[in-house]
């Protein structure tokens, strides 16, 4: 019988580093697909903030922080991005384990917002998009998720099955700011 072993969707792909920017893999945690039931919304959001400390996110808004935090995924549905859903959950949202599906990875530094400018046709300047934004979007001709989370920090959630994609795109754009840079 074979031995089968769990991998990271980027596994042996990351961490990297290109001048001042960083990229790496979150560690495998639990992502789970919340959709509220009709007119579940404000009790979901009340049983999420009891069991978890976080309320249910606005659209294009994250909600809670490092290790347990509800992001908008789109609409009537949110990534609960940690923790393992509370059972009072269940009667007020369908939920669907995700953990499988998605490559986690996080980019920050210096320098960060214009590696990410050359790959998302959106406005990433602190300015605009502000700690706990969020956005379902492209990454080259990719879709994936982007949250700020800190000032020169970003979350992305992108397809397991593109990872090796998603990280080559990124590494990319990350060479040719940091080239900019040296120049």
């Amino acid at each position: 019988m074979a031995d089968l072993m769990a991998k990271s969707p980027c596994e042996g792909l990351l961490p990297l580093t290109h001048g001042e920017v960083r990229l790496h893999e979150m560690d495998m945690t639990r992502l789970t697909s919340l959709a509220p039931y009709r007119g579940r919304d404000k009790a979901l959001s009340e049983a999420l903030k009891a069991a978890h400390g976080m309320a249910l996110p606005a659209v294009n808004r994250a909600t809670g922080k490092e290790g347990a935090r509800a992001i908008w995924f789109g609409q009537g549905q949110v990534m609960l991005v940690g923790p393992a859903p509370d059972a009072a959950l269940a009667g007020m949202a369908a939920m669907t384990d995700q953990s499988d599906a998605w490559a986690l990875l996080r980019i920050e530094g210096p320098g960060v917002e214009e590696v990410l400018a050359r790959l998302i046709p959106l406005d990433l300047r602190q300015s605009v998009f502000k700690r706990g934004h969020t956005a379902r979007t492209q990454l080259q001709h990719m879709m994936v998720s982007i949250t700020r989370v800190g000032d020169n920090a970003f979350l992305l959630l992108g397809f397991r099955s593109m990872a090796k994609t998603l990280v080559h795109d990124l590494q990319t754009a990350m060479q040719g700011v940091a080239a900019r840079g040296a120049a």
